[in-house]
């Protein structure tokens, strides 16, 4: 979860946690330990965001430039284009190998910071980081807001499922947009097999996922083990439902490859 960018958090709280897992896994520093890749203990995402935005080509401005320009891209301007792309991918490729070694280098002296943390206690401290997200222990679902009656908002957004509460979150940010204890919630079901409405008091939310299934299915198992007195009853949509009986519960592993899969819960000790 840390390394897909599902704990939002600072860059140096990120450090900190790559340097415990670093300690967990190797024990103390050491120039002979075995050093995993970047990438399995720092989120990409971070060092790709330091990176200049590609530039903007500017639109032809007449039917004649356009007509000039896929001419010229046929013959020497193409080539010139594609040398200036090759270029630029080496310049950003050559950025991304310096910031991913200033970012080791910062996540190693942090390590060596850490000489005498035995295994269960690199571990305790890891999780003590992460549970100071409010969204710590949740399940989180990407999906799209598709419809609220309180007007425009973020359309991406996460979906947390907790045993106390349903909270949405605009991603990356740590506090949510708006949370719903289980009381408040009327309803909730599918809308069509891609659709989830969900009905709070005097609100209606329609998110579009590919995890209908499971968002309701865990629901349901969360206002079940908290003993709610009436549990809302999943609404009946105009069509033929896609069947919210799903034959394997989420165990809070890590999701199928994906870019839009099942988040499995924050308060899993894997990284």
């Amino acid at each position: 979860m840390v390394l897909r960018g599902y704990v939002p958090t600072s860059e140096e709280t990120l450090q900190t946690l790559a340097a415990l897992r670093l300690q967990s896994l190797n024990s103390d520093f050491s120039t002979h330990a075995p050093f995993p890749r970047l990438e399995e203990l720092f989120p990409p995402h971070v060092l790709h965001a330091r990176l200049p935005p590609l530039p903007h080509r500017p639109p032809a401005k007449c039917r004649g430039a356009r007509l000039r320009a896929g001419l010229l891209a046929g013959g020497l301007w193409g080539q010139a284009l594609a040398k200036q792309r090759a270029e630029r991918d080496q310049r950003l490729r050559g950025r991304l190998r310096e910031e991913g070694a200033s970012t080791m280098a910062a996540i190693v002296e942090k390590w060596k910071l850490l000489q005498g943390m035995g295994r269960p206690e690199a571990m305790a401290a890891y999780v003590a980081l992460v549970r100071e997200w409010p969204g710590f222990g949740s399940t989180l679902f990407d999906v799209d807001l598709q419809a609220s009656p309180v007007g425009a908002g973020p359309q991406r957004l996460w979906l947390g499922i907790g045993a106390k509460a349903v909270s949405l979150y605009k991603p990356g940010e740590p506090e949510p947009l708006d949370s719903f204890c289980y009381g408040r919630i009327s309803s909730f079901g599918a809308s069509d097999s891609s659709t989830f409405r969900l009905s709070v008091e005097d609100r209606d939310l329609l998110f579009e996922t590919s995890q209908v299934d499971e968002i309701a299915q865990l629901l349901k198992t969360y206002l079940a083990s908290a003993g709610a007195q009436r549990l809302p009853r999943p609404q009946e949509p105009p069509t033929s439902p896609p069947s919210l009986e799903p034959t394997v519960l989420p165990q809070g592993l890590c999701p199928a490859p994906g870019p839009w899969q099942h988040r499995p819960p924050v308060g899993s000790s894997h990284s």
